[in-house]
């Protein structure tokens, strides 16, 4: 049986029926992972996310992002984060069989490598190819940093200005080699510099996490309106990159500052859509349906709601959009940029 978040009870409060539960859906971003006791989801392995794409919405496959999980104990550091995607390419055979339902789970898997080791990456890159089994799709190296001590830099603890390092550069150049994509996780302060590692490197697919990381705590705390302006201007920069696609979603952490979960009650799918609609609207407006796809950002983004209450959200802000704009956000962008029809 799937174990219950530490929230569970306070998201049992919303429930909704599913819109639109015939509607094809690739969920571009999760993770898996167990005892990770700073989230609300202490485990979060094949019986807790089938839990969710079973929900009532037709998740038909899945993309597994980076977190850390599974790393190996011993060995060289540089190959310690193949444990993880030899974890998930487990659990992706799992699902491959059928025995679990229809959703191919982790039928992409984006791992971590130190790009900064240079040329030396190569190797640790044709590890990952080879140990994911025909799965294996990306890099993600996160830069989040941010001055303050009140945001949380990422876990890799990146230096300032990450992706402006020249030995960044040389290990991000081999990726193209091994037809690797690139994950782009910065925040809202740092899009510009992501503008520019696209601009170097036009030939590498790259994907912008979660709207580039709208910070809404600490010095932000309030700013949001101020920011927002800035925000704008900067993913319009970023869309003028076409190798760079979007995923819409991964706002409804802690960092981002809405406050969901110190509230008495988890926000309905319209609340959550008629407050943060500003950043979907924009990153469609500029990037257009066939580079953007929506994205759950499973479990973090259960800190503040459901499964079904987010993609409900999702559909509520497409409702007037066409059939094959929704097609293409929900399912064909995100199957087309991860290659899951050549997946095993």
């Amino acid at each position: 049986m799937p174990t219950k978040s530490t929230n569970a009870e306070w998201l049992a409060q919303v429930e909704e029926e599913t819109l639109d539960p015939v509607l094809p859906i690739c969920d571009p971003h999760h993770h898996l992972w167990e005892f990770v006791h700073s989230r609300v989801a202490h485990r979060y392995l094949l019986d807790e996310i089938l839990a969710d794409v079973n929900c009532g919405h037709n998740v038909v496959s899945t993309v597994f992002i980076e977190c850390g999980a599974m790393v190996k104990a011993r060995g060289p550091v540089p190959m310690r984060m193949l444990g993880e995607t030899q974890f998930v390419n487990g659990i992706a055979a799992m699902s491959a069989s059928g025995l679990y339902g229809k959703a191919r789970i982790a039928a992409g898997i984006v791992g971590h490598a130190d790009l900064c080791l240079g040329d030396a990456v190569d190797e640790v890159l044709a590890a990952h190819v080879i140990l994911g089994g025909g799965r294996f799709r990306g890099i993600r190296h996160s830069c989040t940093w941010d001055a303050s001590p009140d945001v949380p830099n990422a876990r890799c603890e990146p230096p300032q200005h990450l992706y402006r390092q020249e030995n960044f550069r040389q290990g991000f150049a081999h990726l193209a080699r091994h037809n690797l994509s690139f994950e782009g996780w910065c925040y809202h302060t740092q899009i510009n510099e992501l503008t520019e590692l696209a601009q170097a490197f036009p030939d590498t697919t790259i994907i912008l996490d979660h709207f580039g990381g709208p910070v809404g705590i600490g010095p932000y705390e309030g700013k949001r309106d101020e920011d927002f302006s800035q925000w704008q201007q900067d993913i319009t920069a970023l869309a003028g990159c076409e190798n760079v696609v979007a995923k819409l979603g991964g706002i409804n952490m802690e960092l981002n500052g809405f406050g969901w979960h110190e509230q008495d009650r988890p926000p309905t799918s319209k609340e959550l859509m008629q407050a943060t609609r500003q950043y979907y609207d924009h990153t469609i407006e500029q990037f257009g349906p066939d580079r953007c796809m929506f994205e759950s950002n499973f479990p973090v983004d259960l800190v503040s709601c459901s499964y079904n209450v987010l993609w409900n959200s999702f559909k509520l802000l497409t409702s007037n959009f066409s059939a094959d704009e929704k097609a293409k956000l929900f399912h064909d962008t995100a199957n087309r940029i991860y290659r899951l029809d050549a997946s095993m």
